[in-house]
């Protein structure tokens, strides 16, 4: 239960700062491109990579702090972080094929479930 309460009030605080940050960069730079999304996920791709490789090689990061910054706090700011983690991660472990497989499925499948789904929100 306390990994749920983590997750969950994590993702709060995630959601929170990446609605905030998204809308500061919107405001300097303007809405001709996504900026605010870009720089979003930038952020939270470097902040798991620093949690993740940098403290874990270090010292061992506590479980539940783990959890509530990475799955709430990074999952509520980006799930592209994840993704990212993901994929390094498979590629360090010298699975080329299967970080190369998670890339191109993740990049086609999800602009295709998008589409489907902006589609179907059309009929409705």
């Amino acid at each position: 239960m306390l990994k749920i309460i983590l997750v969950f009030i994590g993702g709060g605080i995630g959601a929170v700062g990446r609605y905030m940050l998204s809308g500061a960069v919107h405001r300097v730079f303007g809405s001709d491109f996504p900026y605010g999304t870009l720089t979003v996920n930038v952020a939270g791709c470097f902040l798991i990579g620093f949690l993740m490789f940098g403290l874990e090689e270090r010292f061992l990061l506590n479980p539940a702090l783990r959890i509530f910054l990475t799955i709430g706090i990074l999952g509520g700011f980006t799930t592209f972080s994840s993704f990212s983690f993901e994929t390094i991660a498979l590629l360090r472990d010298g699975e080329i094929l299967f970080a190369t497989l998670n890339i191109g499925t993740s990049i086609v499948v999800c602009l295709v479930a998008t589409y489907l789904g902006t589609l179907t929100g059309k009929l409705l």
